[in-house]
């Protein structure tokens, strides 16, 4: 049963396939905790009782018996890059992963049960509770990097993970003994220092966390963020055995969504965005968190050819997150067009949240007098 499974799970697209038993993993439960009472991810919804059933696949399953760890790769050639345009994980650049993820994990349950003589699987792709790079570790599909990644042998970290929790009993995989030794790229190349070096990472500061989150991204980071607009592979693209992997396709990413014009992402309302970006990975957290995503990205690039774009968004955009962040890109590329500007809209700006960036822009020029008025 074991290897038909894991010979059909090759023929639909997988890359590698291990087996783990499915029992709680005490281990895992408490580091998920440890990290939970360090603030890592303050950013997303988790608590104590995620990470006791992150850790217990029975929690998906009642009478689950085994978990079929699948690493789908993926990669394409990054495009050269050009002025004006942003940054985007590879992983991105595509239709949605969790749709092809899904559809090779229904096909291969499907598989299965009809091979059980009923039904015998609970696929998880993603957003269910279960701790899926600790159970591919502990199934031998790879093993967890410095920067958090799971890193599967012959393929690297470019990998898309699924698990099929099923009632089956099968032969379980050995883990693998591997770590990554004293090399610490992935920690070193990290603009934000978001890696420990440990294995453990605060996403609080990793730059595809900054650029997921709903609210403000923190005044302080911002310009670590540098041009990245949605994810970062810094860690990744660095990684030694990611880099021998090669990549998984030759196929070629549309612009818009590999490098994708921070002019066009800036002032793109609901219909680009649901043209463009929604069938993407890019899709699911709306049009006004890539609007503040290319304002930062434009600061950045420190060009005063950005500055008309951003002053009409100072004005128009709807959003006063988008503002805010609109205004620090102004303030960061600090020309006299963009310190008048800012000054023109302090006082007719309605949020409070906006004009207390603005005055933050224009403190130096008046140490005394602008945040005041907003404090």
């Amino acid at each position: 049963m074991k290897a038909d499974i894991i010979a059909h799970a090759l023929r639909l697209g997988a890359g590698s396939v291990r087996v783990v038993p499915a029992g709680a993993d005490a281990e895992t439960a408490e580091r998920l905790r440890a990290a939970f009472a360090r603030g890592d991810f303050e950013t997303w919804p988790y608590d104590e009782a995620y990470a006791a059933r992150a850790a217990d696949p029975s929690a998906l399953l009642l009478d689950a018996r085994s978990v079929i760890c699948v690493a789908i790769p993926y990669g394409a050639p990054r495009p050269r890059w050009a002025p004006s345009r942003g940054m985007v994980s590879n992983y991105a650049w595509f239709g949605d992963y969790h749709t092809k993820v899904r559809r090779l994990l229904r096909e291969l349950a499907a598989f299965i049960d009809e091979r059980a003589g009923g039904p015998a699987t609970a696929v998880i792709c993603d957003t269910a509770a279960l701790a899926e790079r600790a159970f591919a570790a502990r199934s031998g599909l790879g093993w967890v990097g410095k920067h958090t990644n799971l890193i599967a042998p012959q393929l690297g970290s470019y990998v898309f993970l699924g698990e099929i929790v099923t009632t089956l009993d099968l032969s379980a995989d050995a883990p693998l003994r591997k770590t990554c030794g004293a090399c610490r790229r992935c920690v070193d190349v990290c603009p934000t220092q978001a890696l420990r070096g440990d294995y453990t990472i605060d996403a609080t500061r990793c730059i595809s966390d900054l650029t997921q989150r709903v609210d403000g991204i923190p005044r302080e980071l911002r310009a670590l963020v540098g041009l990245w607009v949605w994810g970062c592979a810094l860690c990744q693209e660095i990684c030694p055995p990611t880099r021998r992997a090669g990549i998984a396709t030759a196929e070629s990413p549309a612009p818009e969504n590999a490098a994708p014009s921070l002019f066009a992402m800036l002032s793109m309302r609901s219909g680009a965005y649901k043209r463009v970006f929604r069938p993407t990975a890019m899709g699911w957290r709306g049009a006004a968190v890539l609007r503040r995503n290319a304002a930062v990205a434009l600061g950045n690039t420190l060009d005063r050819a950005a500055v008309p774009a951003l002053e009409r968004a100072l004005t128009e955009d709807p959003h006063p997150m988008v503002r805010e962040h609109v205004a620090w890109a102004l303030g960061r590329i600090r020309s006299p067009r963009c310190l008048q500007a800012l000054a023109a809209r302090l006082d007719a700006e309605p949020d409070h949240s906006v004009r207390r960036e603005i005055a933050h822009c224009l403190e130096p020029l008046d140490p005394n007098g602008a945040l005041e008025q907003v404090s």
